[in-house]
């Protein structure tokens, strides 16, 4: 600021512009630092502030300063601090605020806590989306917790948090938008790793620990809760230290809630981890698999139930699967929990044995008579059996052999040999009484396959004496579009003559020139056994006998490609050639 006069020289101007221009020093006067103001003057509505270097007196709302928390503070002759934001605006006024003002102290002392790493107070005080909103003790700043930063440990209701002075962590700040985010969690884990490495130095290798409570597992191990005077500390049983018999999920072995004693094998302090055994409290059982011999039947105890078999013990520690395919020969996809209790003792079959693996399987089946063999005994293949509807699918039926509990699979194309097979799979219900071949029996993967139509004769054998370009005389059933449905005289196989086969001539192949009922030959065109199909042609059996005609009746150079319907003429030429000879 300078003073502009016409005469500077005078003793009493000079002296003036020193004290002004000191004064000035004093207060650098800048728009956008913060400044100290004096109060002056209060009203209803404003606040008059005095600050030197300005050419007049700021104002501030009342408003404002209740919205900050300082109407108790704010009293006439009393200093507070503002943002200067203009030293001038369009009206001539100077504009400050002293919520701006607190707004940018707070963030500076967030920023300077942050730098240094230091613990903040703040207290809780209104729920959000996603977290809750804490306000610094000290500034008034308004901070975001999220929720997964309020606790260590899911908490439903945080009700007895809301207003609570407690410590948080400032995790991140936005200069840009002057966010700022605290973490609860950090300083809640914090207290505890310093409990936790207090509980842990109780412990050394070797301590056995009693009553330890299964807490919960993973796919490496089980975890479980220790409990002291101190207070409780959680530990890890690996999965290899669970049992010298291969576990494959610690679920298999343990339920939550049970207790089990563990031996401390391992301690870190850095970690603050704590490492047990429970199969290092006994001697490896293992060691006296050699008392044991695959295909020798032991009486074994059920220690443990699952989905996919039992897990029996041969003797205390040294443990056994029995799964669910060597339960029983017939019931397929049994439930070991329908057949078995925990603590049931079975006769069982040892299977195998791995060392290396540490691994034992045994079988409960084969301590029984196998029904496969049995019945094979009984009723070898080529038998007739007597059987009884189970059940039915789109494709096949399932019946019960005799006095066997085993199924016998009947295919619907084994249901008869002439008619449709859909068709013959609907006359069946659950219940119904059958008298059936037995085809094949696989003892090995328990499968039984019968037939019905086996036990009549098979109507194809009548053209085992047939061969290609034979002729039959057939019967006409019905006819249509595709051609004609016949059947051979003395034969139940019904035969299709496509349209193309029923004549040399095209005007000749018409389906419709037969109503049923009609007595005609046909030659045999194909015949496989095997695949058991045989197709008959009425033009084949023309151009047969149009070749037997002209062989007969001609040289064997003429009339090669003459067709059926000419052979007459081809006979008058011939005749009328001699008589002129």
């Amino acid at each position: 600021m300078e003073i502009y006069k016409k005469d500077l020289s005078s003793p009493a101007s000079q002296q003036f512009e020193k004290l002004l221009n000191s004064q000035l020093s004093k207060n650098k006067i800048e728009e956008g630092k913060i400044i100290e103001g004096k109060v002056t003057k209060i009203t209803n509505k404003y606040i008059f502030l005095f600050i030197p270097g300005l050419k007049s007196e700021p104002v501030i709302d009342v408003n404002e300063i209740k919205m900050i928390g300082m109407s108790n503070e704010v009293k006439e002759g009393a200093t507070i601090s503002v943002l200067l934001e203009k030293i001038e605006d369009k009206n001539g006024d100077v504009i400050v605020s002293a919520q701006k003002a607190q707004k940018i102290k707070g963030w500076n002392e967030l920023v300077k806590c942050y730098e240094n790493k230091e613990l903040i107070n703040g207290k809780i005080i209104q729920k959000t989306k996603g977290g809750v909103i804490v306000e610094h003790i000290e500034t008034g700043s308004l901070m975001f917790c999220p929720g997964s930063q309020i606790s260590d440990k899911p908490i439903k209701n945080i009700d007895n948090l809301i207003g609570v002075e407690q410590k948080f962590a400032l995790i991140k700040l936005d200069m840009v938008r002057g966010n700022s985010v605290v973490s609860r969690r950090q300083v809640v884990s914090s207290n505890k790793k310093e409990d936790k490495a207090k509980l842990i130095e109780q412990f050394k290798i070797g301590d056995v620990i009693k009553d330890a409570v299964v807490k919960g597992y993973s796919s490496f191990g089980c975890f479980f809760e220790i409990t002291t005077p101190e207070g409780t500390l959680d530990t890890l049983c690996h999965l290899q230290e669970i049992s010298y018999s291969r576990v494959n999920h610690p679920d298999e072995i343990f339920n939550i809630g049970e207790r089990h004693d563990l031996k401390v094998i391992s301690i870190d302090m850095e970690k603050l981890q704590v490492g047990c055994s429970i199969k290092q409290l006994s001697p490896d059982p293992f060691e006296h698999i050699s008392n044991y011999q695959v295909g020798n039947e032991y009486t074994v105890k059920v220690v443990k139930i699952t989905d996919y078999g039992c897990f029996c013990e041969l003797e205390a520690g040294l443990s056994s699967l029995l799964h669910n395919s060597e339960i029983s020969w017939t019931k397929k996809n049994i439930s070991p929990k329908k057949m078995f209790n925990v603590g049931d003792t079975i006769q069982c079959v040892i299977t195998e044995i791995d060392k290396e693996k540490r691994r034992v399987a045994i079988s409960h089946r084969l301590t029984q008579e196998n029904p496969y063999s049995k019945l094979e005994n009984n009723y070898p293949v080529g038998s007739e059996i007597d059987g009884v509807v189970e059940n039915l699918n789109e494709y096949a039926i399932y019946l019960k052999l005799a006095d066997f509990d085993i199924s016998g699979f009947l295919h619907s194309n084994d249901l008869s040999y002439t008619e449709n097979p859909e068709e013959e799979l609907k006359k069946y219900k659950k219940g119904d009484k059958i008298k059936v071949k037995i085809l094949e029996i696989k003892k090995n993967e328990q499968k039984v396959r019968v037939g019905l139509k086996q036990l009549s004769k098979d109507p194809f054998d009548w053209f085992k004496d047939k061969k290609i370009k034979d002729i039959v005389t057939v019967k006409v059933t019905s006819s249509d579009n595709k051609g004609l449905f016949v059947k051979p005289e003395g034969c139940d196989v019904q035969i299709l003559i496509k349209k193309s086969q029923i004549a040399m001539s095209a005007s000749d192949a018409r389906p419709s020139r037969f109503v049923g009922g009609e007595r005609i030959d046909a030659a045999i065109s194909e015949l496989n056994f095997e695949k058991r199909k045989v197709s008959l042609s009425i033009k084949l059996l023309e151009e047969i006998m149009n070749a037997k005609a002209i062989k007969e009746h001609s040289s064997p150079l003429s009339g090669k490609n003459l067709p059926f319907s000419s052979l007459s003429e081809q006979l008058d030429d011939k005749k009328n050639k001699k008589d002129k000879e």
